[in-house]
């Protein structure tokens, strides 16, 4: 059954993607739910996991090169609620060769504005000192989808005007969603687009302006979503058609069809048809996802993009980073044309742990 599916099919069914340019340059992004003490594990048990990704990633990433020549991205958003500063030193030896980002997690329930936005400068401090952000902006995804206290029954956040804190504390682009079959998903699917916090209700991020050439930034944040669509190829009992939401897990393997699937949705900046983005999100410090993360799942999957897009296709890969995504849609929007590997550091530069 395709769970809370009336928030979003609607606007599934009516959208038209835009037509296939050729070439399209095709944008790769795995933003990672990273949590290392998930599921109450010990410190200990936090290390392991941190030093399994530190030992492994290279290995399976190595393998892989895009058009750029660079190795697959990876973009750790890490919990401030569960801050090791050893975790982050081995990340910060990770994305130091090459690897990856760091960019911030939360999970908070019955918050208020000034508390999120003091933990959110306090992780900031903290981060910065592990060589991490770029000059003092982050990307941000909440923890359990309840971006703006989205969730009907007001949990798992609590603050109405976060977009407003988000804005004001340094937040470039927040990568949450899709989140669906979660009741936080919006109306709005398979979009780049700004949102305007109403500081009196929640949700505010449920429709907005999309992102396009030639335009202006508006509103308070820019909210950058993965692919939402519907799963033919994979159907609940052979019949109904399940939810393709760009999920990376041990329950959710990446075939050739789910990739053609992302692609197929044209995620974009309006106007420019040829530069699609395809952000996919896994939960990657999880035992059960190491495989789908960085084993040899994760190496399929990357088998399948290079031949989807390497393959004398029309699609060319480049493999990006949450920070290097928004700057590629800030260069979009600016009109900015020719090879797009020019445009990876065009507003933010890399953090100094990248320099």
């Amino acid at each position: 059954m395709l769970k809370n599916v009336h928030l979003w099919l609607p606007s599934y069914l009516q959208r038209r993607p835009p037509p296939l340019v050729v070439p399209t340059h095709v944008f790769f992004c795995v933003v990672d739910h990273y949590e290392p003490l998930w599921n109450k594990a010990s410190r200990h048990q936090g290390l392991e996991r941190v030093e399994h990704w530190f030992k492994n990633y290279p290995r399976m990433a190595d393998r892989f090169h895009d058009a750029d020549g660079h190795p697959p991205q990876h973009t750790f958003f890490y919990p401030a609620e569960e801050y090791v500063p050893d975790y982050l030193d081995l990340l910060a030896r990770l994305c130091r060769r090459g690897y990856g980002e760091v960019e911030i997690h939360l999970h908070h329930d019955n918050d208020t504005a000034e508390n999120f936005r003091q933990t959110i400068e306090n992780f900031k401090t903290k981060l910065h000192n592990h060589g991490f952000l770029s000059q003092g902006r982050y990307g941000f995804i909440h923890g359990n989808w309840s971006l703006d206290n989205s969730r009907p029954d007001g949990r798992w956040c609590g603050v109405n005007n976060e977009l407003h804190v988000l804005r004001d504390t340094g937040c470039y682009a927040d990568f949450t969603l899709p989140s669906a079959p979660s009741e936080c998903q919006t109306h709005k699917i398979n979009s780049i687009y700004y949102a305007t916090d109403d500081p009196l209700r929640p949700k505010s991020h449920d429709t907005g302006v999309d992102v396009r050439v030639g335009g202006k930034p508006s509103g308070d944040l820019l909210i950058v979503q993965g692919p939402l669509a519907l799963n033919w190829t994979n159907r609940k009992f052979g019949v109904v058609p399940r939810i393709e939401n760009s999920e990376v897990a041990s329950n959710a393997t990446v075939s050739a069809d789910r990739i053609r699937n992302w692609i197929a949705q044209r995620i974009g900046v309006v106007g420019k048809p040829d530069w699609v983005f395809v952000k996919v999100y896994t939960h990657g410090c999880q035992e059960t996802n190491f495989d789908t993360a960085l084993g040899q799942s994760a190496a399929t999957m990357h088998e399948h993009l290079q031949t989807i897009c390497n393959g004398g296709s029309n699609f060319v890969l480049h493999y990006v980073a949450a920070r290097e995504m928004f700057n590629l849609i800030k260069a979009a929007e600016a009109g900015q044309t020719g090879d797009p590997n020019q445009y990876r550091d065009f507003v933010l530069p890399p953090p100094p742990v990248r320099q």
